[in-house]
């Protein structure tokens, strides 16, 4: 048994946890980790970090530009650039339409005076992808973006964290969340001794990841989620061929090379989860189609090995937007969790903002379009986030609906 005083509790040592964690001590709080396995079990591990701002939903826009910035020196946030190059991120179009679709998206954008994508034409495309089939119209992209090595990150905010003063906590699920007075009980799995593990605290981040909504049940608080099990392969090394992320509008696919040769793809294709027995199932079948878009885009690699392929379990919301807020019901407890293929890039800022919460109340970042409430039968959808403050940027209204789906559905949902 724990008794030792703590300001916060994290639950969940994935990225996010790490991150918001490593936040919260960097300013003075006590804070212990509480983990089920080890770090980066799940989500974290299985991830394909994309760096991406490049057709993000405009719900999360500019959330998700701040966190770029803050890649773009994660070597002075973390001690270690996580592998992360910035060769961009470029959504190809096969044919004129789909090009015109990803105009009419930047157009709004840019009317809405956001600048971080553009359109390409067949010319500047050959230039940046030389080996690309020459069917292709032109594209989008993001200059800034690119990936990163989920495995350096690990180690990195792992590392940070714990030179910050957190107390991780691994091989210990939670069973219970109690309210104690002012504060939150923790219990957790029983210890090797036999005895009881609980961790006492004002303040809970609920980082669970794909179990994110049973813990928040366990204070009250009924959020659906969605389970998803998206699928990866990795080739043999090849001689480097292609620097950007590229996917491919209207299709499901996200392709690159790692910095030791080998293919990575994905694209949300989908596995078989089971949240209780926590495993993810590839499906072979499936995963030819994210094959044959590969070699659709780069006929070169149609007689390539692929070496080993993944599935990796992690949350789904109905919007593919994630929760980051207070509970609506439980004072004290702060949510974290459903981002829907697409957090890596959101870590260091979502850490950063939860740190604001549970110290302060309030951020000033642009968590507005996440609260949970949008997404709980019978709950206020126009009760206002007073939380965030400032003026947040209203989500451009130029960009059509369906420009937004057709361009996001591309990535949004991809391991990234």
């Amino acid at each position: 048994m724990s008794n030792r005083v703590y300001d916060a509790i994290v639950i969940g040592g994935g990225l996010h946890g790490l991150s918001a964690a490593m936040h919260l001590a960097r300013r003075g709080a006590r804070v212990v980790v509480v983990e089920k396995h080890w770090v980066g079990r799940h989500a974290s591990g299985a991830t394909a970090a994309g760096v991406r701002t490049l057709n993000r939903d405009l719900g999360e826009l500019d959330l998700s530009l701040e966190a770029m910035d803050m890649w773009h020196d994660m070597a002075g946030l973390v001690g270690d650039d996580c592998g992360f190059h910035p060769n961009g991120q470029v959504c190809v179009a096969e044919h004129p339409d789909a090009l015109a679709k990803l105009q009419t998206r930047v157009d709004g954008l840019r009317a809405a005076g956001y600048t971080h994508e553009e359109i390409v034409g067949p010319d500047e495309l050959r230039r940046i992808l030389p080996e690309l089939s020459t069917h292709c119209v032109g594209a989008s992209i993001a200059r800034r973006d690119g990936a990163a090595d989920p495995h350096r990150a690990l180690r990195a905010f792992r590392r940070s964290a714990m030179q910050a003063g957190v107390e991780l906590v691994e091989h210990c699920g939670v069973v219970a969340i109690e309210r104690q007075g002012a504060d939150w009980r923790v219990v957790g799995d029983s210890g090797p001794d036999g005895a009881a593990r609980t961790w006492t605290a004002p303040a809970i981040v609920n980082a669970a990841g794909a179990w994110g909504a049973r813990m928040a049940a366990l204070v009250g608080d009924d959020i659906p989620l969605a389970t998803k099990s998206s699928m990866m392969m990795v080739s043999e090394r090849l001689r480097p061929f292609i620097k950007p992320v590229v996917s491919i509008m209207g299709r499901s696919l996200s392709f690159k090379q790692s910095d030791q040769g080998t293919l990575v793809i994905g694209g949300g294709l989908q596995g078989i989860p089971d949240l209780d027995k926590e495993t993810s199932t590839a499906r072979m079948g499936v995963l030819a189609k994210g094959a044959k878009a590969s070699t659709d885009l780069f006929p070169a690699v149609r007689d390539i090995r692929i070496v080993r392929v993944w599935a990796g379990l992690e949350a789904k919301t109905e919007d593919l937007l994630p929760v980051v807020c207070p509970s609506p019901g439980a004072p004290g407890v702060f949510h974290a969790f459903g981002y829907s293929g697409h957090g890596f890039e959101l870590v260091p800022v979502v850490g950063a903002a939860l740190a604001d919460l549970v110290l302060t109340g309030k951020t000033a970042r642009a968590i507005q379009n996440l609260d949970a409430r949008r997404l709980m039968p019978g709950a206020p959808k126009d009760a206002g986030t007073p939380w965030v403050t400032g003026a947040p940027k209203p989500a451009p209204e130029k960009v059509p609906a369906s420009t937004q789906g057709a361009a996001q559905s591309t990535v949004q949902g991809a391991p990234s």
